[in-house]
């Protein structure tokens, strides 16, 4: 179901549709951003996606020309409109492999226009949580959740503002991506990461209070509440023991094995 979108951010669009329907190098328009997920703001500028055809794509990315940006297209204060070109690889790339912030980027969106067979298919493939490894993913977010919040008491003690504070931003981002993953919402980055917890439907009671007030005052009597709803809100079997023994292994032995740690990816 289509977002309701604002006359103005409508009209950005038929201009859109009506620039690019008719050029062959572009047989497909994506509309999405907050215009498709219906929380945009009066001022808000309408996202979208482009597909070239190959060729073009091809032309766009030997000269790194990937972005549209126009203000032409909008009759509205401070209003532009702000695209990428991608081909019809990029979609099915996305459909098989994407990981969550991408799939996440396609929540809301629609089709504008399409000359492309079979574009609905793949685009009903790519806003989708991926089940695959959903328990591992579970334990690795409350596992980086754990460390945070032991982390903070150490920094704390040494009184080592930056990493008080580092610790408050990833004990928030994991203990967030925790709760994500709990609902099966996809991680869509960091702009609309609140967003999404707001939207989720099971969470632990006052979370997003705990959030805020960790990220305004880091230390241990906010990382800590933080922590604590996550245990009070749910059985995460997992003994504390197993929560070092997995950042030791997965994180901080990570170079042994050639993959890069969770924190930085």
């Amino acid at each position: 179901m289509t977002a309701e979108i604002k006359p103005h951010h409508q009209q950005a669009i038929d201009n859109l549709i009506a620039e690019y329907e008719n050029d062959p190098r572009f047989p497909a328009l994506i509309i999405g951003g907050s215009v498709a997920k219906g929380c945009a703001r009066d001022d808000s500028d309408v996202d979208f996606m482009v597909v070239a055809n190959d060729e073009e794509f091809g032309q766009r990315l030997a000269t790194n020309d990937l972005f549209i940006n126009r203000t032409d297209l909008c009759d509205y204060e401070g209003g532009y409109v702000d695209g990428k070109i991608i081909n019809i690889k990029y979609l099915v790339d996305a459909a098989q492999r994407g990981n969550e912030p991408t799939r996440a980027a396609f929540d809301g969106a629609f089709i504008a226009y399409s000359h492309l067979e079979n574009l609905n298919e793949i685009f009903a493939q790519i806003h989708v949580y991926p089940a695959k490894d959903h328990a591992e993913r579970i334990k690795s977010f409350y596992c980086m959740a754990f460390i945070q919040n032991w982390l903070m008491a150490e920094a704390e003690r040494h009184k080592n503002i930056y990493t008080m504070t580092r610790a408050a931003s990833q004990l928030t981002l994991f203990a967030g991506r925790l709760i994500l993953a709990h609902n099966q919402i996809l991680f869509p980055y960091h702009k609309w990461f609140i967003h999404y917890l707001e939207k989720c439907p099971e969470k632990p009671s006052g979370f997003l209070e705990n959030i805020h007030a960790v990220l305004r005052e880091p230390g241990t009597k906010t990382s800590g509440a933080l922590f604590k709803s996550l245990q009070d809100f749910h059985d995460w079997e997992i003994p504390d023991l197993e929560a070092y023994l997995w950042f030791m292994k997965e994180v901080e032995w990570s170079w042994m094995n050639g993959k890069t740690p969770l924190e930085d990816l």
